[in-house]
């Protein structure tokens, strides 16, 4: 379940009736009050916040949200037609996964939540993943390299994770910077290089297994170590 929670009708109906036909269920609200009225009937998967709302703006909602051990969980994609970084980085930083500026297409939409609902959904169907010598616990949120455990930050997990889920599937920086940070770092790309080195690193002689692709980025190699 997806809330859309948009003060104007046309907008709010166009995004639940995208949702709804590309698989997803959807509700919309105009505005605080029928946010909160909703999420005591059900909580739902991902809530899309407008921060420009009458009476209380989104980024007082998501303060509210993040600050209820109830709803603190549930994803945020916020959205904004102001050019402004501040708003951008003040919700990111106030815990929104995404953010969408507007105007913005629909295709764009279904694929943030979707890349958003990756992120945040537990693979239950993995707990624990293996490739050469390296084993990551999804659970647990462990690694170890020949059974010896090793540190990560949480950026290098999530980047380890990511390339052990996606064997031999190359990815850009800029993908990596979408999916782990939740943002478009523009000419900060240079983030992933130096995570990516650390992370060779800690993994000692499994470290070659993330190779670099020339003029792409980044893939991980199950070279049998």
């Amino acid at each position: 379940m997806i809330y859309c929670v948009e003060d104007e009708k046309n907008i709010r109906e166009l995004l639940i009736y995208t949702l709804e036909t590309t698989g997803f269920s959807a509700k919309g609200m105009a505005n605080a009050k029928e946010l909160r009225i909703a999420l005591k009937e059900e909580l739902p998967d991902l809530i899309l916040l407008d921060i420009m709302l009458p009476g209380e703006d989104g980024i007082a909602i998501l303060k509210e949200l993040k600050a209820s051990p109830l709803t603190r969980n549930i994803p945020v994609i916020m959205a904004t037609a102001k050019d402004s970084e501040y708003d951008k980085v003040i919700g990111l930083d106030l815990g929104a996964d995404d953010y969408l500026s507007k105007p913005f297409g629909m295709m764009e939409m279904i694929s943030r939540i979707k890349a958003v609902l990756r992120r945040t959904t537990p693979k239950e169907d993995a707990p624990v993943l293996m490739c050469g010598g390296i084993t990551l616990n999804t659970v647990k949120h462990q690694v170890s390299v020949h059974d010896q455990p090793v540190t990560l930050t949480l950026k290098e997990y999530e980047l380890l994770r990511t390339f052990m889920e996606n064997l031999g599937k190359a990815f850009s920086r800029e993908q990596l910077l979408s999916s782990i940070w939740g943002i478009d770092f523009v000419g900060e790309t240079r983030t992933v290089d130096v995570h990516i080195g650390t992370l060779r690193t800690k993994l000692g002689s499994c470290g070659g297994m993330i190779a670099t692709v020339r003029g792409v980025g980044y893939r991980m190699e199950d070279t049998g170590e």
